[in-house]
């Protein structure tokens, strides 16, 4: 591992924070933020060739969300199923391999075989973009932890072989937007030694130049990794 400045980040993960604050600013409903916020999604997919990104994993349904109130976590699951079908084409066009972390497979059956038919037909893409959905990183540790024991034995090694992001690069720099700095459980194992860059901006005004700055910011940090 290199510890040197000019570094490029291979793997960038993103909390989307801010698009229920971003309606009530505009005087909208809730549902118009997370609508706002798929345009932001659909942004940065179509920029990942061109920024030199392998894996950009967005964090887009915790399974803390649940939470919200049912009006809320209905309209989210209706963005979900018209993002997965008017994106594909998008997603194969531009050559990006569609990756889901978390408990995906408890979402509604027409969800997860919607999902399924997107990974399948994305197979080949050259980049990745995971989306969390109904993920939390405690949930994720302890299922990989769990795996591990019953493959003989727990270590550092064996977990994150383990993790749904096994087969991922190692991030590199997670992003949160609005101005929140905390990891509301997103990553936890994996952002170890990642970089972080918090930025107010509220996630559906987040653009691909934020990121080329958030970039910028990476490649000109020294990663020591708990060395000097």
């Amino acid at each position: 591992m290199g510890d040197e400045t000019g570094n490029r980040a291979r793997h960038v993960a993103v909390i989307m924070d801010g698009n229920g604050r971003w309606a009530k600013r505009n005087h909208l409903p809730r549902a118009m933020g997370h609508r706002k916020g798929v345009e932001a999604v659909r942004a940065l997919v179509r920029s990942l060739g061109s920024l030199g990104i392998e894996c950009i994993t967005l964090y887009a349904f915790s399974s803390e969300n649940w939470k919200r109130p049912e009006e809320e976590v209905g309209d989210l699951m209706q963005l979900m199923r018209r993002f997965i079908k008017s994106d594909l084409p998008e997603f194969i066009a531009n050559d990006v391999q569609l990756k889901i972390l978390g408990d995906w497979r408890g979402l509604d059956a027409d969800i997860v075989a919607s999902l399924e038919d997107a990974l399948e037909r994305t197979s080949g893409g050259s980049r990745t973009v995971a989306v969390a959905l109904n993920y939390g990183s405690q949930q994720e540790i302890a299922r990989a932890a769990a795996k591990a024991a019953l493959e003989g034995e727990v270590t550092t090694e064996t977990i994150s072989a383990n993790l749904d992001t096994a087969d991922l690069p190692p991030l590199d720099l997670l992003i949160r937007t609005s101005g929140e700095v905390r990891l509301s459980n997103f990553l936890l194992w994996q952002a170890a030694y990642a970089e972080m860059v918090f930025v107010d901006t509220l996630w559906p005004d987040f653009t691909v130049d934020h990121l080329k700055t958030a970039l910028d910011d990476f490649a000109n940090r020294e990663r020591r990794y708990g060395g000097r």
